[in-house]
């Protein structure tokens, strides 16, 4: 079965997603060290114990994730819960890598350039500054612009979700922000860039007062449900570039 060092692999993403860019909540690369070779990847959207069971089910080698398992102000020991986690990737010697904000804004393999390309918009450009870095991306609708039954069935058709809708704003739709995960207060942001519909994951208290106030349809499709795509594409780069197998596991989150 054919393989690459696992060096090569997360050298290649690295230069692809590059990171260091990027004032992120956590380490984004190789987080845990194990086989040194990969022949599968298995590709997730968040690291826990079922994915990583299943993963070593599938034969991983490493597991590759967009929320990984280390974040800014967790304690500094490992705790039973971390420790749950850890325990079946060293049993197996599977390595973990994890690229969280990177992946959110890389313009072409990003969750957030594959939410517009899915959702039918034919242009894109950088939108949602974190710390001066794009991780959103503003689309256009060709056109007269869709309606806002037509974007919200196509979001339902790529989440495999129905969104919360707020509809709040005008039709037809052209322009639409999108940010995904907990993305919610970037519909400030859509606003004042005079767009018509904002597409995040997770819902806030505070912005059904926003939409209303500020003229602009909300629609939440989910944190999970709105970052599997980049995940995945990432695998697929993998095995395309080395030979090697991937296999994506989608467990699923509600939220």
């Amino acid at each position: 079965m054919p393989a690459a060092s696992t060096h090569e692999v997360i050298t290649f993403l690295d230069q692809l997603l590059e990171p260091d860019r990027f004032d992120d909540y956590g380490p984004n690369g190789l987080q845990v060290p194990g086989a040194s070779e990969v022949s599968t990847v298995v590709t997730g959207v968040s690291a826990h114990v079922e994915l990583f069971e299943r993963a070593a089910e599938a034969g991983a080698d490493l597991v590759l994730v967009h929320h990984g398992l280390f974040w800014r102000g967790m304690p500094i020991e490992v705790t039973p819960a971390l420790h749950r986690r850890l325990v079946p990737l060293f049993a197996h010697g599977m390595s973990l890598a994890a690229y969280h904000l990177p992946l959110d804004g890389h313009p072409e393999h990003g969750n957030n350039a594959l939410l517009a390309e899915g959702l039918g918009c034919t242009a894109t450009e950088p939108f949602g500054l974190h710390h001066g870095v794009p991780i959103g991306v503003a689309g256009t609708f060709e056109g007269d612009g869709i309606t806002l039954a037509e974007l919200v069935g196509r979001v339902t058709t790529l989440t495999s979700r129905e969104p919360l809708v707020l509809p709040e704003g005008p039709e037809p739709i052209r322009r639409i922000g999108i940010v995904s995960g907990a993305g919610a207060d970037y519909v400030l942001d859509a606003a004042a860039g005079g767009m018509d519909a904002f597409l995040t994951g997770e819902p806030a208290e505070r912005v059904a007062a926003i939409a209303h106030e500020e003229h602009i349809h909300f629609v939440a499709a989910g944190h999970h449900a709105t970052e599997t795509l980049g995940i995945r594409r990432l695998g697929e780069l993998l095995a395309q570039k080395h030979q090697i197998v991937h296999r994506f596991i989608d467990i699923p989150n509600p939220i």
